[in-house]
């Protein structure tokens, strides 16, 4: 399973775009809070710096114009990204050893096998919308709908 690649640039309740920002100081802990890849990080550095937000980022002011500085939060990134990458890893490997076991069993059916079955007679019987099937069995239209699509039932 692949990860996104960039977090959604999703507006933050108020608060104003970078563009109308003005001698701002953009403060955040640790690197990976600010993106989760290299190419992210420089993006959104460059956005910034374009818009004259001063980015603080682990207690250092991040200078695009300094090459030592560039270089140093380059590294930073890339540990950054390695950081997550290690993260996934290891949770694709937990649950490979979960499910291996038996630990990892997904959602409980809403409905067993037998209740599936006189769901699909009742569709079938006509009598009852699937509104109304919803309603005697206790669960949402798209459970029923999805029951007897599995049935192979043509409506």
């Amino acid at each position: 399973m692949a990860r996104a690649k960039s977090r959604p640039r999703l507006p933050v309740a108020g608060r104003p775009p970078t563009s109308r920002l003005t001698e701002a100081t953009l403060v955040v802990t640790k690197l990976d809070r600010l993106a989760w890849s290299l190419p992210d990080f420089r993006d959104l550095a460059a956005e910034l710096t374009s818009n004259g937000v001063t980015q603080n980022i682990g207690g250092s002011v991040y200078d695009p114009e300094d090459p030592i500085v560039r270089l140093l939060f380059n590294v930073l990134g890339m540990v950054a990204e390695f950081e997550a990458d290690l993260i996934r890893m290891r949770t694709r490997e937990g649950m490979a050893v979960a499910k291996a076991k038996g630990r990892l069993r997904g959602k409980k059916p809403k409905l067993s096998v037998s209740q599936e079955k006189h769901l699909v007679s009742l569709y079938r019987g006509g009598e009852h919308t699937t509104a109304e099937i919803a309603e005697l069995f206790g669960v949402a239209r798209s459970t029923v709908y999805r029951a007897i699509q599995r049935a192979g039932v043509r409506g």
